[in-house]
């Protein structure tokens, strides 16, 4: 077998260990949401979300450390452009999400505000060592903020898992076994991840592609399968906190852990590329403000918008590919996209958010 059938069995072998690290992985959360009495929403923000990064952390720092500048910074905002459009459109195409009012009031933001810390960061062409260390101290805050709310909101958790496990009263306490169904996860997780990250770039490489666009395409989108298949496990299951909560807090940690990390390892800090900072970066905060609009629609991320993801997603991704290829296609393209279809979709979304907001209604 030639080089590149052995790439094409390693991307087949890390989607398998991807799907049962992914289902081990919501199973063992779920129960340890339910032994501890944490919020199935804090869960996914922190122990799932910091878990399914792990591959984005390990190839950041990695790249950062050899001096693959462009594959570190373009993984990160790669991965939380992908997280957004293509995870959460593609779980809320399955099943339409239910979004929690605490992500509306506080992660959400909390993601844009850290999206728009990496622009300002690398505004000067790097993030250094006092940079990284910065947002590195925030997620461990965050981390603490989130558990600390969740043990004050007492009441309202267990409202949550009188609706979501009615027999949570039957499991009080926490297990080996779930701990280990969570290890299990993230072990599979991880090397399915390697594997298919190991056989993407083999076949990227062959054509020539360069070291950002892999970053923002094939690295980023393998080492954000398993918020793919654990929030498609999620939703599917039911645990729809998990589903959302998992990409959000991923986005978060991606750039307050993972680039973090990567600013204060790498000897010189982490170049940020001016193509990224006009063009990438600014999509990735666009990106992450855009949830704000669609979760206030009703509190659910209904398919349409999901499908919506979806499109702007691929539409990004075509993008890269005929830019790449020095494409005259990819200017009228992204002339398109600027003058029309971005413009109609914003005001499209501000207004159902409003009428929405206006609507009475129930909330969460």
């Amino acid at each position: 077998m030639d080089d590149l059938g052995w790439a094409c069995l390693g991307i087949c072998l890390g989607l398998v260990l991807l799907v049962g690290g992914g289902e081990f992985l919501v199973r063992g959360a779920s129960r340890l949401a339910t032994a501890a009495r944490i919020s199935p929403l804090v869960i996914g923000l922190t122990v799932v979300a910091f878990g399914t990064s792990a591959p984005e952390l390990a190839v950041s720092v990695q790249a950062a450390w050899t001096g693959s500048a462009d594959l570190a910074i373009g993984n990160v905002v790669g991965s939380n452009i992908f997280n957004v459009l293509f995870i959460l459109g593609l779980s809320a195409l399955i099943v339409p999400l239910v979004v929690s009012s605490q992500l509306i009031r506080w992660d959400v933001p909390v993601m844009i505000v850290v999206s728009l810390l990496v622009p300002v960061f690398g505004w000067d062409g790097s993030i250094n060592r006092i940079e990284g260390s910065v947002l590195f101290g925030g997620v461990v805050a965050y981390t603490w903020w989130c558990i600390r709310q969740s043990r004050q909101e007492t009441l309202a958790v267990q409202a949550e898992f009188a609706q979501q496990w009615p027999d949570a009263n039957a499991q009080s306490r926490i297990r080996v076994s779930d701990l280990a169904l969570i290890a299990v996860g993230l072990i599979l997780l991880g090397g399915g991840s390697c594997l298919l990250i190991d056989g993407s770039v083999a076949i990227a490489e062959s054509f020539g592609v360069s070291e950002l666009v892999i970053g923002l395409t094939i690295i980023a989108a393998g080492t954000s399968l398993p918020e793919v298949v654990t929030s498609m496990v999620a939703a599917v299951r039911g645990e729809r906190d998990i589903a959302v909560g998992n990409v959000v807090g991923s986005n978060i940690f991606n750039v307050l852990c993972v680039l973090g990390l990567s600013g204060v390892i790498a000897p010189a800090g982490v170049e940020v590329s001016g193509a990224a900072l006009r063009f990438d970066i600014p999509v990735m905060i666009a990106v992450a403000a855009a949830c704000l609009p669609i979760f206030l629609t009703g509190h659910v991320i209904s398919r349409w918008e999901g499908g919506l993801f979806l499109f702007y997603y691929l539409a990004y991704t075509a993008y890269l590919v005929l830019n790449a290829t020095s494409n005259d296609l990819s200017h009228a393209m992204r002339d398109v996209m600027l003058v029309f279809v971005i413009p109609l979709t914003s005001v499209t979304l501000v207004v159902t958010a409003w009428r929405s907001f206006r609507r009475p209604a129930s909330r969460e």
